[in-house]
């Protein structure tokens, strides 16, 4: 890493973006990141791309700006070394993506313990990236507060990660499973493990009541979908035809690939993101149209795997969740539905209706799981306190019971 050159190149790289068409939003955040890493290199610490990324993530926990920050440094990264510019393309970060590769060989090892443990327990890829990704991040932190060795860690260090010093929650009962979680799988190696999880705060799990769309509302969307409205464009009004009528995730609508719509026996057949398992869908006429729409009509002309890219340079991949959370506001604005204050939005709404809908209708619990992906059957009890035709026969009269007149005419 030459500190006198790199100057130059973000300069250069700035122009560029510019001449080649990116979008002002898009150059004005890579202008921000370029000014906070040349603050950066000043340090004697830094000698290198990664130590430029391990210095700002010490000062930043918000995982969207991490993840913008490895793809400028990146690109930089590429210009210095190799004199390429960016292409469109979605390569692997030359900067590590998390915080393990910071901490100390214990800490690591702790790491790849529960990998190993739960990798061989079946447990899927993702879930195992996520809870060993919060936990490196924790241990990170212990590591730089000096705390080196499991047999060091007290139950203030503990305490610090979930509370701070004015008694605000800065983590809470979601962390502490992810941590408790590779902590249990690690007791047969590391017995320490024990006493630490006996560390962990005393959260509960907080169970909300969970909004859902009224029968009002979807037909709303439906209608809105339904024809060209003017402030939705064809990728919009595909991927909420896609939620509405298929039940899929958003992630999964997100990473639809083009390989995955076969237009000959009209299926999808989707690799799950969250479950790692295969699901094959009918195509109905209503969603094949409105994915062919978007991929003869609107669709940049460029080489990518994925169905739904985005409309202005470098015409990458969707970021999920960011842009299908844009999406689906978008569409519910359009719908003028769900507008008030903590009012849900999300596209995971529509596969609650899906789910709901399927249900008040009598399909069969197996029929559903095989339709929404779901692997076990309790995976639909969260959805049953809206299936609300069963609800009512579950009902029971109170004609019986000694109530006064005056609680009905309230």
């Amino acid at each position: 890493m030459d500190k006198s050159n790199i100057k130059e190149k973000c300069r250069k790289l700035i122009e560029w973006m510019g001449a080649a068409g990116y979008s002002k939003g898009y150059v004005r955040r890579y202008k921000v990141g370029t000014e906070q890493i040349l603050q950066l290199i000043h340090s004697d610490k830094i000698q290198s791309y990664a130590d430029v990324y391990y210095t700002y993530e010490q000062s930043v926990s918000n995982h969207w700006k991490l993840r913008e920050m490895r793809s400028i440094l990146k690109a930089i990264e590429v210009l210095d070394l190799h004199g390429k510019y960016p292409d469109g393309t979605r390569n692997s970060y030359l900067i590590p993506k998390d915080s393990y590769h910071s901490l100390n060989i214990e800490y690591k090892a702790v790491i790849d313990c529960f990998v190993e443990f739960e990798t061989k327990r079946g447990k899927t890829r993702k879930t195992i990236s996520i809870e060993s990704s919060t936990v490196a991040v924790f241990l990170l932190r212990l590591q730089n507060s000096g705390v080196k060795s499991l047999s060091e860690i007290t139950e203030s260090d503990i305490l610090s990660l979930f509370i701070s010093s004015e008694g605000t929650i800065i983590k809470g009962y979601d962390c502490k499973i992810k941590l408790a979680a590779v902590l249990k799988a690690c007791i047969s190696e590391y017995p320490v493990c024990k006493t630490i999880l006996a560390y962990l705060p005393a959260f509960k799990e907080k169970h909300r009541n969970i909004q859902y769309l009224t029968a009002e509302e979807i037909a709303k969307v439906k209608e809105t979908l339904s024809c060209s409205a003017p402030n939705l464009t064809l990728r919009d009004r595909a991927m909420g035809i896609l939620a509405i009528y298929t039940g899929l995730r958003s992630g999964d609508i997100a990473g639809l690939k083009q390989s995955a719509v076969d237009w000959d026996e009209d299926v999808l057949r989707i690799h799950q993101q969250k479950t790692g398992v295969p699901l094959t869908l009918p195509l109905s006429a209503i969603v094949g149209n409105a994915i062919w729409d978007y991929i003869t009509l609107e669709r940049p002309k460029v080489e990518n795997e994925y169905v739904f890219i985005s409309g202005r340079k470098p015409f990458g991949r969707l970021q999920h969740p960011a842009s299908m959370c844009t999406v689906a506001s978008k569409i519910m604005k359009v719908a003028d539905i769900r507008q008030n204050s903590g009012d849900r939005q999300g596209f995971h709404i529509f596969r609650h209706k899906f789910v709901t809908t399927l249900l008040g209708n009598g399909i069969p619990r197996p029929v559903i799981n095989n339709l929404t992906g779901h692997l076990l059957p309790e995976s639909l009890e969260p959805y049953l306190s809206a299936d609300f035709p069963h609800l009512k026969e579950c009902a029971i009269s109170i004609e019986k019971f000694p109530v006064s007149q005056e609680v009905f005419s309230r």
